[in-house]
């Protein structure tokens, strides 16, 4: 008699759909990966492409954003195109906070301008989960805003290379 086995799945290699590939690093995370994760997210959120960003979240992924919450990649689509129109010149950086299991938190600012021009400095904490595919399935971010003088900014672009300085306070 033969018995149906399953295949063994190695933690590289988590089972995905074609719509939901996998994006390594995989939890559960150490330092080091929770480290690649934040800055991957920090990477992906410059380039200020909804469609890109939104990749990296489940189908079924769910947010809160300050008082908004969003269902859904169609949604997180809609949510990072409305914000990118608004917030012009936008560039963040995020810093690893702790890790544990599944989750991440991170602690970020990032700067922007509004259509009048005048610039602004939001402060923050982000708490992410994962799946088991490396996908975030749940984030909650509570942000604060400053309005700053142009002359005040901080940050002029994405990170350089090799850059993994913290963020001031």
């Amino acid at each position: 008699m033969l018995i149906a086995t399953r295949p063994r799945v190695r933690r590289s290699e988590p089972v995905s759909s074609p719509t939901e590939e996998p994006r390594p690093p995989f939890p559960p995370f150490d330092e080091e990966s929770a480290r690649a994760k934040v800055l991957a997210a920090e990477n992906a959120w410059n380039t200020r492409d909804p469609q890109k960003v939104a990749l990296a979240y489940t189908l079924d992924t769910v947010w809160r954003n300050r008082d908004e919450w969003v269902t859904g990649r169609a949604e997180v689509v809609d949510f990072l195109t409305r914000k990118w129109e608004r917030e012009r010149d936008y560039v963040l950086r995020k810093s690893l906070w702790t890790f544990g299991g599944h989750r991440i938190a991170v602690r970020f600012q990032y700067e922007c301008r509004d259509a009048a021009g005048q610039w602004w400095r939001s402060y923050g904490n982000e708490n992410w989960e994962f799946a088991e595919n490396g996908l975030m399935r749940r984030r909650e971010a509570s942000i604060n805003d400053l309005r700053i003088a142009e002359e005040d900014r901080r940050l002029h672009g994405p990170r350089p290379d090799g850059d993994t300085s913290e963020i001031p306070i």
